[in-house]
């Protein structure tokens, strides 16, 4: 679980140690190998606001253990038999008004399940090589709303694997501020971030940023930010 950080990772909005409540986030952990699965679990019960309150060996268990422990985020594993972590993600997504937050974690950055995954409502992902402070650091913050965006990474994704969403974009019809506020979130920038950038109150960005994510159809601002890739709207070099 070490190795350095990748370079382009870009983490939107304050971390916060607990949820709103007071309360550690709650944490299911889905992955097929048990070793990691089991290293994951003591390492990252150990961070400061994280309870890790379940394990699940592939998709199917993901959803299930999902519906019974409802947890606050899901780190979920990509490559898993019976169901992968894509269609877990989707389902996930799909039949709950309050679904958890789901946080990607994979080997490689470039894996394509990863591109579908996002597109599918993954709030982000994480390498596996990553410390663990910064696998914790992940969960926390998905679960305060925001979002982990990796640009670079992203970016490469995508041009190696278009996915359908893209075509969300030109149906969108969205503003020429609503096109800005995407581009900067495609750089990975907060709405704070974002409202400093623009000159703008920070309720101007998080309606702009409303608007984006209903036109588009978005899960939420990373797949929001995938479609911006995919559609050709952020260019390599794009930083503000």
């Amino acid at each position: 679980m070490t190795g350095p950080a990748p370079s382009a990772a870009a983490t939107t909005g304050a971390a916060t140690n607990l949820t709103p409540a007071g309360t550690p986030v709650t944490l299911l952990i889905a992955d097929d190998d048990e070793v990691t699965r089991s290293g994951l679990r003591t390492l990252l019960s150990a961070q400061p606001g994280i309870a890790v309150v379940g394990e699940a060996a592939d998709g199917v268990e993901a959803v299930e253990q999902s519906r019974r422990l409802r947890p606050d985020v899901v780190l979920m594993d990509v490559r898993m038999p019976r169901r992968n972590g894509i269609e877990a993600t989707r389902q996930l997504l799909a039949e709950s008004t309050e679904p958890p937050k789901v946080v990607v974690i994979t080997t490689f950055e470039n894996d394509d399940y990863v591109t579908a995954a996002l597109g599918a409502g993954a709030s982000g992902f994480v390498l596996k090589r990553l410390p663990v402070r910064q696998i914790a650091e992940a969960v926390r913050v998905v679960a305060a709303g925001e979002a982990i965006l990796f640009p670079a990474a992203l970016r490469r994704m995508v041009a190696a694997r278009p996915l359908d969403s893209a075509e969300a974009l030109p149906r969108a019809a969205l503003t020429d501020r609503e096109e800005e506020v995407l581009r900067w979130m495609a750089t990975g920038l907060s709405n704070p971030e974002i409202a400093k950038s623009l000159t703008v109150s920070l309720e101007t960005v998080k309606t702009h940023v409303g608007n984006v994510l209903a036109k588009l159809g978005a899960q939420n601002r990373t797949h929001a930010v995938v479609i911006a890739y995919e559609s050709g709207l952020v260019v390599p070099g794009f930083a503000g």
